[in-house]
């Protein structure tokens, strides 16, 4: 690939990685596109990224071959390897030579041999302490990436990042205003059915709402649902006698 055509490719890649920012969009087609992307543009025989589900645990969530997949499962249910050490530490773990290292990692190194693969750049998917997954990029030569590629790999992976914890952070906004809205409305009821207490029990606002309350905690019941009932007439509350 010349240059010219890879530089434009990494730009598109970039812009579509920024549209994450702005555009609604599905996860695992955008990280799908972005392991394409390293196996194409950079000096990689196949990429993986693992994403970490709300409970902390990673997943496998894109690959370029079934070679790759099996190799990231095989670290997952062994719990070791160098995608889980940049994962647990947060910063970037390179093995040039798979084939040449101590006894670290055996089930990993035993695997990425078997499938072809001599050397691996495990880097985290990380916004200041957060840290979210990993970029995996495999050889099946042994050294290291040049530089420039490590460079755009950590960019990439960078931009990921901020872009899935951003649709992270709108969807709990939304989760949070639906919840302030439910409450709001909760409210609005049980200010209705104070009313309508106060009218028909003949007590003052202050006394229908410990009625309500007390009718709500007798009969297991949530006091927006009380508050329901009564501006439905399907409760009538009387005020306790002398």
């Amino acid at each position: 690939m010349t240059a010219p055509t890879r530089e434009a490719r990494l730009l598109e890649l970039f812009a579509t990685l920024a549209d994450t920012m702005v555009d609604d969009y599905d996860v695992v087609d955008l990280l799908q596109t972005l392991v394409d992307a390293c196996q194409e543009l950079l000096d990689a025989s196949d990429a993986g990224i693992l994403l970490a589900d709300p409970a902390g645990d990673l997943e496998l969530v894109a690959s370029t071959s079934e070679a790759t997949e099996l190799v990231e499962v095989i670290q997952l249910g062994a719990e070791a390897g160098p995608c889980i050490e940049c994962f647990v530490t947060g910063t970037a773990v390179s093995v040039p030579d798979i084939a040449a290292g101590s006894g670290k990692w055996p089930v990993f190194r035993q695997a990425a041999l078997e499938n072809g693969f001599a050397a691996i750049e495990a880097i985290p998917m990380r916004l200041r302490d957060t840290t979210i997954g990993t970029l995996n990029l495999l050889r099946s030569d042994t050294g290291s990436p040049p530089a420039e590629d490590l460079s755009a790999a950590r960019a990439f992976a960078d931009v990921a990042t901020i872009g899935i914890l951003h649709e992270r952070s709108l969807r709990e906004q939304e989760s949070l205003s639906s919840q302030l809205q439910t409450a709001l409305n909760s409210r609005v009821m049980i200010e209705q059915a104070k009313g309508v207490v106060s009218f028909t029990a003949g007590v003052s606002i202050p006394d229908a709402f410990t009625l309500m309350r007390t009718f709500a905690r007798d009969h297991g019941l949530r006091l927006s649902e009380v508050a329901e009932r009564i501006v439905r007439r399907d409760i009538r509350l009387e005020p306790p006698e002398a």
